[in-house]
């Protein structure tokens, strides 16, 4: 890690479960935001979410937690999630194209601009680094891939049916309303 000091700092543990991984994705987003970063969220929260699910499905041990840790400095953003199994390090793999899992670590070796892991007296320390100043042509393209995102994503209101106020509304029949479906990001 770069050797400032932290200006922010933020540690919570989990317990290993899926629902855990969800959780600390969206702490991460809301600090980075809070903190005054919003365009490093998205990708930290990635990054929270790949070695949370890593420390969950390789990492932990019955009863014991995972720590996610969030630094702020005034270079980089560190990450860094430890778990209790020590004796089992991660590496970056080739997936086959019809395995499920196996894809974590490039990802983070992708979007981090460094990683490395820290053998710990009990378990590891897994982490990466955002830089806080990127580069303007990097930034530029990274403002463009998400305005063409939102572009191609955004919802338009369904248009109001036109009626004519000559003829009578027919009763509309007595119907219940399901209820809106709650997705888990």
């Amino acid at each position: 890690m770069t050797e400032d000091a932290p200006l922010r700092y933020d540690r919570l543990d989990y317990t290993p479960f899926p629902k855990s991984v969800t959780l600390a994705r969206r702490r991460a987003h809301r600090l980075l935001t809070d903190w005054g970063h919003p365009e490093l969220a998205p990708d930290t929260a990635l990054l929270v979410s790949e070695l949370g699910g890593n420390a969950v499905l390789h990492g932990c041990l019955r009863d014991r937690l995972f720590r996610v840790e969030l630094a702020l400095t005034e270079r980089a953003v560190r990450v860094s999630v430890s778990d209790p199994r020590g004796e089992l390090l991660p590496r970056a793999r080739n997936a086959a194209s019809d395995e499920m899992f196996g894809r974590g670590l490039l990802i983070v070796g992708a979007v981090a601009d460094r990683w490395g892991v820290t053998e710990l007296t009990v378990g590891k320390l897994v982490w990466c680094e955002l830089d806080v100043v990127r580069g303007v042509g990097e930034a530029t393209n990274q403002m463009a891939t998400q305005a063409t995102y939102q572009a191609t994503n955004k919802q338009e209101p369904h248009p109001a049916p036109v009626t004519d106020p000559a003829t009578p509304s027919a009763p509309t029949p007595n119907r219940r309303r399901r209820p809106a479906a709650r997705w888990a990001s």
